[in-house]
């Protein structure tokens, strides 16, 4: 929960854009929303390497192989990670699987620095990251499974752009939404953004009435009571 944010009425004059009103959830609370609703998208153990700062926007993906095991490029070679960051519109979060095996660097310095000139919300990488000091002096949040100061070069190359990943045990197609925080990391496909947003911010209004009453003097076991153990079993949160 937010405490510095306001809901309830106000949500209702909000933007409708769903990166923006995603961008005001946590991942907690999109994650109950998500319990609530029978959805699946939840990823722990991706963990939040560079900046505290939380993302949320709209993916793209990158998927990352052996080098042997890659497709044969054509024309002037590309480093892995350029064709993502040229393709991104600011706000967008680049989602990449490495799990080759192979220890080597998903994601580097001049990736992160080219990616916030470009204005990319942050970068999600299911593998190993390298140049994390960079990343973290750009102030560019980069969120993976582990880091490492091996070179991708002759070890892991791109296999495809923008086709499904797999992150953690949740499949992940561009054009679907994510939302990252200390917490965790939650992805929502595309075609459950709407009711997704609606449950995730009708739990953040609750929740705000909760902690106003905890303020108030009411006691905790009152405002946790039996309404709060049912929240996320159905009828409205």
């Amino acid at each position: 929960m937010q405490w510095g944010l306001h809901y309830g009425n106000d949500m209702t004059q909000a933007s409708n854009d769903p990166v923006q009103r995603l961008g005001r959830l946590d991942v907690c609370a999109v994650s109950d929303a998500m319990d609530k609703l029978g959805l699946s998208g939840g990823v722990s153990g991706l963990d939040q390497r560079a900046s505290t700062r939380r993302i949320a926007g709209r993916v793209l993906t990158m998927k990352l192989v052996a080098k042997d095991q890659a497709p044969v490029q054509t024309g002037t070679p590309r480093h892995l990670g350029t064709t993502a960051i040229e393709a991104a519109q600011p706000g967008d979060i680049i989602v990449v699987e490495q799990r080759s095996g192979i220890e080597a660097g998903s994601w580097g310095g001049i990736l992160s620095l080219a990616a916030k000139v470009r204005g990319v919300a942050g970068v999600i990488c299911d593998g190993p990251v390298r140049d994390i000091d960079e990343a973290r002096q750009y102030d560019f949040p980069v969120y993976a499974r582990a880091l490492t100061a091996r070179t991708a070069r002759g070890r892991v190359a791109e296999a495809a752009n923008n086709g499904p990943v797999s992150i953690g045990e949740v499949t992940v197609n561009a054009g679907d939404y994510a939302i990252a925080d200390a917490s965790g990391i939650v992805f929502i496909r595309a075609h459950d953004i709407e009711r997704l947003l609606e449950a995730a911010e009708a739990i953040v209004a609750r929740e705000a009435a909760m902690a106003k009453a905890l303020l108030a003097g009411k006691p905790v076991s009152q405002v946790m009571g039996a309404d709060y153990e049912h929240m996320l079993t159905g009828g409205t949160p």
